[in-house]
């Protein structure tokens, strides 16, 4: 399994949200960059970044930011928030990012998602961000019809190389993972599943790991890893 660190960016500083509240945020640097580095030296392997800003306004807004963390790192950086057409998803892959993570358009636009898959394979990752079982998107604003389960298996058999499964009321909680929702979902599609939200200890990790095991191709932390209540290259070991 992978351990994927995550650098959430909001005007261009290192941040995290409480539940994906803009208004409940903690702002923990302003070098993306050196942060990046940082993670790779320690042994990071790959590097999850969510450009929050554009998760709400629906664009790329932190390029800057997501430029020069790939111009610093040699790791696969896998990149997501207000990706929402085929120009941006190419701009992206063009630049150098490994894998573009699709939410939003993946409940809006989901023919867009399957173009792009087959356009680039193995480069296409779908977020699933649930509350409640529900899918939320417009940077968790608002809750779609669809369940976490009914999205995964829109996209089951079009080229996706992961799913991305945040249960929103752990994000940034330091509550621990839903660990029963996250390997559910990964017993229930053939897509590797990356679990998101909560992991706020290497307790969690090994829970994570132990049921997960040949289901979850990784886990991504952020908020521990800030806090230090996480060693990333205990983590990196852990899981590998």
């Amino acid at each position: 399994m992978i351990f994927f660190p995550a650098i959430d960016l909001k005007d261009g500083q290192c941040v995290r949200l409480f539940q994906g509240d803009m208004d409940q945020v903690t702002v923990f640097g302003d070098d993306p960059a050196g942060q990046a580095k940082g993670f790779a030296d320690a042994g990071a392997k790959w590097l999850h970044v969510v450009d929050l800003n554009g998760a709400f306004s629906g664009r790329p807004v932190n390029e800057d930011a997501v430029s020069g963390i790939l111009d610093r790192i040699d790791i696969p950086v896998q990149l997501g928030g207000g990706i929402r057409d085929m120009q941006t998803i190419d701009f992206w892959l063009d630049r150098g990012v490994r894998r573009v993570i699709l939410g939003t358009v993946a409940v809006r636009d989901p023919d867009l998602v399957k173009q792009a898959c087959k356009r680039h394979p193995d480069r296409v990752v779908v977020g699933i961000d649930a509350r409640d079982g529900m899918v939320a998107v417009e940077g968790w604003t608002e809750l779609s019809e669809i369940t976490g389960l009914e999205l995964a298996k829109e996209f089951e058999d079009c080229g996706v190389a992961a799913i991305i499964y945040t249960d929103i009321a752990r994000d940034g909680a330091m509550d621990g993972p839903n660990i029963e929702a996250t390997v559910g979902l990964a017993n229930a599609v053939s897509v590797p599943v990356i679990a998101s939200g909560g992991v706020s200890s290497l307790e969690d990790l090994e829970a994570l790991k132990a049921a997960g095991t040949g289901l979850l191709e990784g886990v991504i932390s952020g908020r521990a890893l800030y806090d230090g209540r996480i060693d990333l290259a205990a983590a990196v070991e852990l899981l590998n």
